[in-house]
């Protein structure tokens, strides 16, 4: 006598495609996130010894005299300037970049992950002052899981990681239910997972 298979209800399947898709597309992302949770938790005891690195140049006369005092005090470097900093010192300011000019000099300031950076150009003498400084890989890391000085790139890829991660728990959970009746164990579990958190901020969290 032959069994009859019934056929899988469509969307369970479609779960365990949601699912496995992005818990693929989150692994990396939430190996960082959760590695960096536990540096940014301890980052007090975690040593970390700034690298200061400073690039000095004069700008040739011509180019000095043709800069600009715009009306404003806050304004981009024109694309010659730019273009200089590039081959000259390997900087690459971007154009949307504006900077503190006043009659005196104009100052940029450089925010990077894991450290910073500024640079200054004296407008009287066309001396070029840039300083940067770097905390480290993880400090690095540290800024890169909060989204510090990162640019509107990792940004949007930060949002949609968020989206991924949520398609990953919610299937998580549709599938959990699915499987309830066979493992009891599955929603008291759940429960833990929320009522521990909650404990410790009543309790300890202030």
């Amino acid at each position: 006598m032959s069994l009859i298979r019934r056929p899988r209800p469509w969307h369970i399947g479609s779960l365990r495609q949601w699912h496995w898709i992005s818990s693929a597309l989150c692994l990396v992302g939430m190996l960082l996130f959760a590695a960096t949770g536990i540096t940014l938790n301890h980052a007090a005891i975690i040593p970390a010894t700034p690298v200061v690195t400073e690039l000095e140049a004069v700008l040739p006369a011509v180019m000095l005299d043709a800069i600009e005092i715009p009306i404003t005090d806050k304004a981009p470097l024109s694309v010659e300037l730019r273009g200089w900093l590039q081959t000259e010192l390997g900087l690459y300011i971007p154009a949307s970049l504006r900077g503190e000019w006043s009659e005196d000099d104009v100052y940029l300031a450089l925010p990077r992950p894991g450290g910073d950076a500024w640079l200054s150009v004296d407008l009287a003498s066309g001396h070029v002052i840039y300083e940067r400084t770097t905390r480290g890989w993880i400090a690095y890391l540290n800024d890169l899981h909060k989204g510090r000085d990162t640019g509107m790139a990792w940004s949007l890829f930060i949002d949609g990681f968020a989206v991924a991660c949520v398609v990953f728990c919610v299937s998580g959970l549709l599938l959990l239910q699915r499987h309830a009746g066979s493992r009891p164990t599955t929603w008291p579990m759940v429960v833990l997972g929320l009522v521990i958190p909650v404990i410790l901020l009543i309790l300890f969290v202030h």
